[in-house]
C-alpha cells in the first residue's frame, strides 16, 4: 500500500487515530465532571482550598450553564481572554486567572499543571487584602475584578519587560555583529513577540467589548441586584475598566513598537546579506569571465603547440609572438566581459 504525500500510509494512519480517539476516550473519567476551586468568603478568607466541587453542582448553586464552567475548565487550553456576566455572578478567563465573582464569594478555578504558582500566590495574597477593606466605598464583586484585573496587567507588565530586555540586548548585539545564530535568535524572539502581541490584544479586546454593552455593565452590579437596589448609572465600573484597558493598551503599543524594531533590524540584516550574496556572485562572475579570457589565449597557444607542420617552426620569435597574441586575446575577451557586466550592473541599479 502506498503511502500518502508526507505522511503515513492509510492503513497505519486509520490505526493511529483510532489510539488517539481510545487514549481520549479512556482519559475521559468521571472526574473529568468536577472542578477543583478556592473558595473566598464574604469577609475575604480562603473558605476552601483546591477543594473538589461537582460541575453540575456549581451550575446549580451559582445559576451558570455547563457551557460556561466548559469555557473555565482548567484541562482545556483556551487562549481567548473572556468575562462572561450571568444572572447571579460574572466569570473571568483572561490569562492566568479563571475565577468565578458573586456579590458575597469568589471561586478561584485552579490550573492543572500550572508554572505560575508564584503569580498565583501573589494574586491571591492581593485578592484576600483587597476583599477585607474595611470602609471602601466599592462593592465586593469591584474589589475583586481590580484584583483580577491588576494581576492580568502586572503579568502583561512583566513579561513585556522580560521579551523588551531580550530583543534590546539582541539588537545591540546585531549591531556591533551579524552572525546565523543570532538571526536565527532574532526570528525565534519575533515569533514570542508576536504570540505576546496576540494575547495582550485579546485581554484588551475582552475589557472593551465590556465595556461597549451596557446590559452587561449594569449586570456586574452584583451587590445592588442581591440587595434589590436600582442602578441608573454604572460610572464606577466604567472608570475601572477604562483604566486598566488604557494600561492594556499602552502595553500593546510598546509591543507594537518593539515589533516594528524587530522588523526594522530584520530588513537592515537581509538587505546587508543580500548584498553580501550579491558580492559573491559578481566575484565569482569575475573570476568565470577571466577564466574565459585564460581559456581563448590558450587555445591560440595550444593550437601552434599541436604537432603540425607550419613556417614557423624555425622562427626566433615565433614562441614571443605566440605569447603576446596569446596574452592579447585572453585580455580582450577579460576586458569585453568585465565591461559587460559593469554596463548589466550600472543599467540594474537605476
Amino acid at each position: 500500500m502506498e503511502a500518502p504525500q508526507g505522511g503515513l500510509p492509510d492503513g497505519q494512519e486509520e490505526a493511529a487515530k483510532a489510539a488517539i480517539l481510545d487514549k481520549v476516550m479512556k482519559g475521559r473519567q468521571p472526574t473529568d465532571l468536577m472542578l477543583r476551586c478556592t473558595v473566598l468568603d464574604s469577609e475575604g478568607n480562603v473558605k476552601t482550598i483546591s477543594g473538589q466541587f461537582k460541575k453540575s453542582d456549581m451550575c446549580t448553586e451559582h445559576g451558570l450553564n455547563p457551557r460556561d464552567l466548559r469555557k473555565i475548565d482548567s484541562r482545556v487550553p483556551n487562549l481567548v481572554a473572556t468575562i462572561l456576566v450571568r444572572e447571579q455572578a460574572f466569570l473571568v478567563n483572561i490569562l492566568h486567572i479563571r475565577a468565578l465573582v458573586k456579590a458575597d464569594c469568589v471561586i478561584l478555578f485552579d490550573t492543572y499543571g500550572s508554572v505560575d504558582s508564584r503569580l498565583h500566590s501573589v494574586f491571591l495574597y492581593h485578592l484576600e487584602h483587597n476583599l477585607k477593606v474595611k470602609g471602601s466605598t466599592s462593592p465586593y464583586e469591584f474589589r475583586a475584578l481590580d484584583s483580577i484585573l491588576l494581576s492580568v496587567l502586572s503579568a502583561l507588565e512583566a513579561e513585556m519587560v522580560f521579551i523588551r530586555n531580550l530583543v534590546g540586548g539582541l539588537l545591540a548585539e546585531l549591531e556591533d555583529d551579524i552572525d546565523h545564530d543570532r538571526f536565527k535568535r532574532l526570528l525565534h524572539y519575533s515569533r514570542r513577540l508576536a504570540s505576546f502581541q496576540n494575547r495582550a490584544k485579546l485581554v484588551q479586546q475582552a475589557i472593551d467589548e465590556v465595556l461597549e454593552q451596557d446590559e452587561d455593565l449594569d449586570a456586574m452590579y452584583l451587590t445592588d441586584k442581591k440587595n434589590q437596589k436600582e442602578r441608573h448609572d454604572h460610572n464606577e465600573l466604567e472608570v475601572l475598566l477604562e483604566s486598566f484597558s488604557k494600561q492594556v493598551e499602552e502595553i500593546v503599543t510598546e509591543a507594537n513598537n518593539i515589533d516594528a524594531n524587530v522588523q526594522s533590524t530584520q530588513e537592515i540584516v537581509e538587505l546587508i546579506l543580500d548584498s553580501n550574496r550579491n558580492s559573491l556572485l559578481a566575484l565569482d562572475l569575475k573570476v568565470s569571465i577571466g577564466t574565459m579570457g585564460i581559456g581563448a589565449g590558450a587555445l591560440v597557444a595550444g593550437l601552434f603547440g599541436m604537432n603540425l607542420k607550419s613556417t614557423l617552426e624555425e622562427s626566433d620569435y615565433a614562441f614571443l609572438g605566440m605569447t603576446i597574441l596569446s596574452a592579447v586575446v585572453a585580455a580582450a575577451v577579460s576586458w569585453a566581459g568585465l565591461r559587460r557586466h559593469v554596463m548589466i550592473s550600472l543599467v540594474a541599479r537605476a
